[in-house]
């Protein structure tokens, strides 16, 4: 599987940083392309003449070096994959708050590719407050972490904090190409944001959601190989690079795009926040103020999840998303059934760091039996993994 990919490793100051050595042999040996870049930290555990033996490529160090500081953008945009490991406690932090003094660095900032880590670091580093804090930021930055092991540490310590063997990585890094592939052929449409129902020219109804949560469902299915689609609400946010993105305004215009899309569609998740309630008749004018009150007369919108749930053939897959404010199961449950649904993500607003405006969530998944998942609190970025993973999940149960 790692055949003919562009893995680019990068190498920071730990003492772990000696296994690199076996590292770059394992990756060569399955038919990976290596190339590696250093820390000048780093040169104090391993020279980089062994991991340019081993890599057969040139290994850059410095921010001047052939070129280096001109071709660091390159690197990042050549590599399938890039690889940090090990990661020390001083370049995770760095990578947290956008530190850019060396060539790793630099290369980190401008990668286009995705990005995992190998953290080494002592047990009490590993425990600290700050590193969780800085491993959470990177998360959220879609970087992704292999798990540190329990063993023998540096200090003679035996504890938390010892990097993953280079066998485990290179198992990770096979994994992450096979899941690459796990939507290959498949398409997607997802829905993402607020919808706005104007009043007059300047005003309208709508609410806060940003679009995050379905932009980072789109970045995941699209990473697992699906020829995705986003009908999207008025968002100020990015899709990834090869998203076929439909812009629309109101919640009649995200029922007309969706049901366009929908026939040709295997999975579908609804994830934007759609109007309810649109006004029956939109001002020509902007309305001016008066003395009096000012009514508004409310039509209900046509319903995007339940025309989707009728119209739906053998073999879509249809997931709903429910945020409430009491009686959260009951009503997602109910969603579930009368929208003929096959999964609902619920977010409950009395969950801290769920919903509207912030950058992380907390779901529940309702499979089509009823079944709960419930996760904790997350980056979006890892709840869109939760969430694609649980779809492919119950894809293949249905199969079997």
């Amino acid at each position: 599987m790692l055949q003919g990919k562009k893995i680019l490793l990068g190498v920071t100051g730990s003492i772990a940083a000696y296994k690199m050595t076996i590292l770059t042999r394992l990756l060569v040996k399955a038919g990976a392309d290596v190339k590696i870049v250093m820390t000048p930290a780093a040169k104090d555990f391993v020279t980089p003449l062994s991991l340019s033996t081993l890599s057969r490529n040139h290994v850059l160090t410095g921010l001047t070096e052939n070129d280096s500081w001109a071709n660091h953008v390159m690197l990042g945009r050549w590599a399938d994959i890039m690889l940090i490991a090990p990661l020390s406690c001083n370049s995770l932090a760095k990578m947290a708050n956008g530190i850019c003094d060396n060539l790793l660095m630099a290369v980190y900032l401008s990668a286009t590719c995705p990005v995992v880590v190998a953290p080494a670091m002592d047990e009490d580093m590993w425990h600290h407050p700050s590193t969780a804090d800085n491993l959470q930021k990177i998360r959220s930055y879609g970087n992704a972490v292999i798990p540190v092991e329990n063993g023998e540490l540096a200090s003679g310590l035996v504890g938390e904090g010892r990097m993953a063997e280079p066998e485990s990585i290179v198992s990770w890094l096979t994994d992450f190409f096979l899941r690459k592939n796990e939507l290959a052929g498949k398409k997607v449409l997802i829905t993402a944001g607020p919808t706005y129902e104007p009043l007059d020219p300047v005003r309208f109804i709508g609410n806060h959601s940003s679009g995050k949560m379905g932009a980072a469902i789109a970045a995941e299915m699209k990473n697992r190989g699906a020829e995705v689609t986003v009908v999207a609400g008025p968002v100020s946010i990015s899709f990834s690079e090869g998203i076929k993105l439909i812009r629309v305004g109101s919640a009649s215009e995200m029922f007309d795009a969706c049901m366009a899309v929908f026939p040709e569609t295997d999975i579908a998740v609804m994830s934007a926040a759609v109007a309810d309630y649109t006004p029956v008749q939109m001002a020509s004018q902007k309305i001016k103020k008066t003395d009096g009150a000012f009514t508004v007369t409310l039509t209900k919108t046509k319903d995007i999840l339940k025309h989707l749930g009728q119209t739906k053939r053998n073999g879509q897959f249809l997931v709903g998303f429910a945020l409430e404010t009491n009686n959260e199961k009951e009503y997602a449950l109910q969603k579930l059934q009368t929208k003929n649904a096959d999964m609902i993500v619920l977010n409950s607003l009395n969950d801290a760091g769920a919903g509207f405006g912030h950058d992380t969530n907390k779901i529940t998944i309702f499979d089509r039996q009823g079944n709960a998942f419930p996760f904790e609190t997350k980056s979006k970025r890892e709840v869109a993994i939760d969430i694609v993973n649980t779809i492919i999940q119950q894809l293949h149960a249905n199969i079997h």
